[in-house]
């Protein structure tokens, strides 16, 4: 178990996975508790169980780790662990994404002043939610 052709399924599905969220959290406006059910809880937790059946049957069996940066680049030379990552990395993005849609909806703020912090959070994670953050200090906020 565990070789390259059962890892570029997993792949394929968690992207696609990972992707319906997206779009779902593009419809957020139209369909907020969807979104929040959907994009918020299902699938991210549909990726974690992922992730946590590959950290426990497709182990790295190799060396590694995270106490130095030569140790993880020798963690994530093993597609296993490299796969791992990845679906964490989907999983984290996708949930600080749906993060991002309540928050703005709680908050009153537009919609469209989010929409461009979605794709460059799905991308480039950290300067997605760094996007955001700068939104959130600038955008108005509904009245309290």
């Amino acid at each position: 178990m565990g070789d390259v052709m059962d890892l570029e399924i997993i792949f394929s599905i968690a992207g696609l996975l990972a992707m319906a969220g997206w779009l779902v959290l593009l419809a957020s406006p139209l369909i907020p508790n969807w979104s929040d059910l959907i994009a918020g809880y299902v699938i991210p937790t549909l990726l974690s169980l992922g992730y946590v059946t590959l950290v426990l049957f497709f182990p790295s069996n190799g060396g590694g780790g995270f106490g130095s940066l030569a140790e993880v680049i020798d963690l994530f030379a093993n597609p296993n662990a490299m796969m791992a990552g990845w679906v964490h990395y989907l999983a984290f993005d996708l949930l600080i994404g749906a993060w991002m849609c309540r928050t703005s909806r709680r908050d009153g703020q537009s919609f469209w002043l989010v929409a461009p912090c979605l794709p460059v959070t799905f991308l480039f994670g950290p300067a997605g939610f760094l996007a955001f953050s700068i939104v959130r200090i600038f955008a108005p906020k509904k009245a309290t």
